[in-house]
């Protein structure tokens, strides 16, 4: 059985993962985009939309890349190093807020810790070979001529063929004979 990169089932599952984690990092992009002033607000990470913004655009940028590739894996690579941002600037915030951001910035850490394992655990599946696509050999057709018989056997074979008239240029298109 074939899935959406075309491989067979041995990389079926690190690419089905690849590909939920493309399509999530394609919503997760679009709310930041949209609602940075929303996350910031819960987060006590105020005056910081136009960085959440700015990690919206790569989570979109690299959830398409992952879709569109024949080979996730340096995309999800890249989910990786944008998660180990991720937490660090949730884990920089987390000082010097009130119990309730606190509250909240504990969850966004611990959600964030748990894509990043899924994140480590599919590049590394796909990096080692699981997601490598099945290829087949490369067929050799050099000795082929294209021809049903060898070349010396199919010289004038065609000598007495009578085309049908219906296949003939019409009498108006045919070259002109003087005689």
């Amino acid at each position: 059985m074939q899935n959406a990169y075309g491989n067979h089932s041995g990389s079926s599952r690190a690419h089905g993962v690849a590909r939920g984690l493309g399509w999530f990092s394609i919503a997760l992009g679009v709310a930041e985009v949209a609602a940075p002033r929303a996350l910031t607000r819960a987060l006590g990470m105020d005056g910081q939309e136009s960085l959440v913004r700015a990690y919206g655009l790569r989570e979109i940028a690299t959830g398409s890349a992952i879709l569109r590739s024949e080979n996730p894996a340096p995309w999800v690579w890249g989910r990786v190093a944008g998660d180990a941002l991720d937490l660090a600037t949730l884990g920089a915030g987390y000082r010097n807020q009130n119990p309730q951001q606190q509250r909240n910035l504990g969850l966004a850490l611990a959600a964030v810790a748990g894509v990043t394992a899924a994140d480590v655990w599919c590049a590394r599946a796909l990096s080692n070979g699981a997601g490598q696509q099945a290829r087949l050999p490369m067929r050799d057709y050099r000795d082929r001529s294209g021809f049903p018989r060898p070349p010396a056997e199919m010289r004038g074979a065609a000598r007495h063929l009578s085309i049908p008239r219906d296949m003939r240029a019409p009498e108006a298109l045919q070259p002109y004979r003087a005689g």
